[in-house]
């Protein structure tokens, strides 16, 4: 009677919370909170060793540091949620607005970290704003797509063009190829799902290609990475050769809960080479585990983006699945010495202030296109 007495009382509840509850796809919701999760016990067995490496006296220090990230980013992604896909449209393209304005300032502002400079200093802490141009771009385009389908005049086209290409020498003056690659692979996907010429995707795909070259051409550490990769007999695969010997020896089980050896020696294995230390101390088990929540995620917002009916809504979300899916990918290629080095994070797991932060803006908005109101969906929902 009781529990007949609670569920008749929260369906009956109109309030802001209550509304959202009963709106907000669920599955979703439950896939973002295991892998959050997930990433802050990761990042427990990461931490200690990166804390060593940095000769930092509180072994915990990255752990409380991404706890903080995720506790903002969460915060974040709620308030996104609760919006009307209109203002979390809007809120999208202010992001945009914004991360472009900054990035514009990096040269004079920014600091430099490995030869790139990418990042604002803001107090102990450090932004880096073209984690939050990826996503802002991707909805920023389907509205443009969208208004050119019910106005054909609009040159939306050329419009994202022109903003995918802004975008682009910024980043390539940081600079940052990674990130240029897959924002135009996000770019493609959005121009494929609105069902534009294939015209278009492969001028392009020809565009990428003819900057790839360019870049090897006439960029030193894009030729050295690239040869790094191609050549690893003749060349310093320190952090690669760690990730694969991590990945050897945790076998079918892990060594077991904090007792990986090979984090200790690998740089950056709480950030882009998390995986890597993921199977040494869990095992073949659990990475496989992670990367099922992970696709799990990617697929449960598309099927989400198939049956809604608003158009907006289905590119925006298409086009962000994609972005999560696709950074997933090239993280994992890169620990399995598969692709040069990036500088991709794995999406809610590794550590980084920037990365959570943009990638709870991006869930805030997948989870806002998605709610489940009048005539979203189609098929009876």
């Amino acid at each position: 009677m009781a529990f007949t007495a609670t569920l008749s009382s929260s369906r009956t509840n109109r309030s802001l919370i209550g509304e959202w509850w009963r709106s907000v796809d669920h599955i979703t919701l439950g896939f973002l909170i295991c892998l959050i999760g997930a990433g802050l016990i990761l990042g427990m067995a990461a931490s200690p060793a990166a804390s060593a490496r940095l000769g930092l006296d509180h072994p915990f220090y990255f752990l409380f540091r991404q706890a903080l990230f995720v506790t903002v980013g969460l915060s974040g992604a709620f308030v996104l949620s609760l919006m009307t896909p209109n203002n979390a449209r809007r809120m999208g393209v202010l992001a945009l607005a914004g991360a472009v304005g900054l990035m514009l300032l990096l040269p004079s502002i920014g600091y430099e970290v490995k030869g790139a400079t990418r990042w604002l200093k803001i107090g102990p802490f450090s932004l880096q704003p073209s984690e939050f141009a990826k996503p802002a771009f991707i909805v920023f385009a389907a509205w443009m797509f969208s208004v050119r389908k019910r106005d054909s005049t609009v040159p939306a086209v050329a419009i994202v063009f022109a903003v995918y290409l802004g975008l682009i020498a910024l980043l390539i003056g940081q600079p940052d190829f990674g990130q240029s690659f897959l924002l135009t692979l996000c770019f493609a996907a959005v121009f494929f799902f609105a069902g534009l010429s294939l015209g278009w995707v492969l001028f392009m795909m020809s565009i990428s290609m003819f900057g790839a070259i360019a870049a090897y051409m006439a960029l030193p550490h894009v030729r050295a990475r690239v040869e790094k990769f191609m050549s690893p007999d003749s060349s310093d695969t320190y952090q690669t050769d760690k990730a694969l010997e991590a990945i050897s020896n945790g076998g079918f089980f892990g060594r077991g809960p904090g007792e990986g050896a090979v984090k200790y020696s690998l740089p950056d294995g709480h950030t882009d080479f998390i995986f890597a230390v993921t199977v040494e101390e869990f095992g073949f088990m659990i990475s496989l585990f992670l990367i099922i929540l992970l696709a799990g995620f990617v697929i449960r917002c598309f099927r989400n983006a198939l049956k809604l009916n608003d158009y907006f809504s289905q590119l925006a979300v298409a086009g962000l699945a994609t972005m999560i899916g696709m950074q997933v990918v090239i993280n994992l290629f890169v620990n399995l010495n598969m692709a040069p080095s990036k500088g991709m994070t794995l999406p809610f797991i590794s550590y980084g202030g920037s990365s959570m932060l943009a990638l709870c803006f991006t869930a805030g908005l997948i989870l806002s296109f998605t709610r489940r109101r009048p005539g979203a969906y189609g098929y009876g929902e």
